[in-house]
């Protein structure tokens, strides 16, 4: 299963849709927050409610099952900087999940901690890290769980 996770786009409407056209072989698209714009406009992504988004009705957090796994999805804004992988690791195991997707901070990671993978995808818009803006792939077969970041020019 192929799953593509994007994070805070903030309007830049172009980049969805450029990884919406690169990557149209995905099973599935998740959005972190911080999309800034209306529910009906990207039904295909699965988006939480990210610290922007003040007008729009997205849900704080979504656990979608998939080929085994239970992946969390919240913006990140809700877990403060100290001990913050360690805090998400935890909230993750306590909702029974195995993947905890997040954003909020523009910055690209991937991280595995308390057998519980942390993705963040970067942003799509102003990453903070001086890398290019960023998106993840998200592979899943049975038990093996693959993930890698992609940067776009």
């Amino acid at each position: 299963m192929k799953i593509i996770v994007v994070s805070d786009s903030h309007g830049f409407n172009s980049r969805l849709d450029e990884v919406l056209n690169k990557e149209s072989d995905a099973d599935c698209f998740i959005h972190c927050g911080d999309i800034e714009c209306s529910e009906d406009a990207y039904p295909m992504y699965h988006t939480v409610q990210g610290n922007n988004d003040l007008f729009c009705d997205y849900p704080q957090k979504i656990i979608l099952p998939a080929m085994g796994h239970r992946i969390l999805v919240m913006h990140g804004n809700q877990f403060p900087y100290r001990q913050r992988l360690e805090r998400m690791a935890a909230f993750a195991k306590q909702e029974d999940c195995d993947i905890f997707c997040y954003g909020h901070s523009h910055i690209a990671a991937i991280e595995q901690l308390d057998q519980v993978l942390l993705l963040n995808p970067g942003s799509l818009w102003r990453s903070r890290d001086g890398r290019e803006p960023s998106y993840a792939v998200l592979y899943l077969q049975d038990q093996d769980i693959r993930a890698e970041i992609k940067f776009i020019d």
